[in-house]
């Protein structure tokens, strides 16, 4: 299925250097972990405000990209340099989980959206990343299928924001694409349950 989770090999690659820089400042995989969660933080913050404070808009893309970056960075140095620990991947798990929360709540202060329907796409986000962690329980590995896990959710929600940023969007637009969204969530995690009961 498409999914921009397809595109993480490639997207490593072109942050191996930074990776390299980090290690030999002594930053270990946990700080990293930690620096995404605080920043998913401002990121909330920043779109909670977004009405009153228009460039709130725009930080939620950059911002998402940069927290992209801190995920990708906290896995590759965990296994690169022997840092994998289950505090770590606690950590890791926990850490998205509050980190989308943070992210995802404040779009219910969208002039014309439903925050049920927020709700709705929220909680259905925190089944997708159980039904991933199932993956290793029941399985083998953790899974990262289906067509909307954690990187597309957040591709839409900064594609979303930024949007905003440039012109309007009429709420009917965005409660639909919600709508489809926590669709396609439900069908992800039905991949990823059912690829793990058959071992991939």
């Amino acid at each position: 299925m498409i999914s921009t989770y397809k595109i993480k090999p490639k997207f490593q690659q072109l942050i191996k250097p930074l990776l390299d820089k980090l290690y030999k400042a002594g930053v270990t995989a946990n700080q990293l972990t930690v620096s995404a969660i605080v920043l998913s933080l401002g990121i909330g913050v920043s779109l909670w405000f977004a009405e009153n404070w228009h460039f709130g808009y725009l930080v939620v893309p950059i911002g998402l990209l940069l927290r992209m970056v801190l995920n990708a960075l906290d896995g590759m140095m965990a296994r690169n340099y022997n840092m994998q620990s289950r505090k770590g991947e606690v950590l890791n798990e926990l850490g998205d989980v509050v980190s989308d929360m943070f992210i995802y709540i404040p779009l219910m202060k969208l002039s014309g959206v439903y925050p049920e329907l927020i709700a709705l796409f929220i909680g259905l986000a925190v089944v997708n990343e159980f039904s991933g962690v199932m993956g290793k329980v029941i399985g083998s590995e953790r899974r990262y299928d289906g067509p909307m896990g954690k990187s597309d959710r957040a591709f839409v929600v900064g594609a979303l924001c930024l949007t905003y940023y440039f012109v309007p969007i009429e709420p009917w637009i965005v409660n639909g694409l919600i709508a489809l969204c926590s669709l396609l969530i439900i069908i992800s995690s039905f991949v990823r349950i059912h690829k793990s009961l058959n071992n991939g």
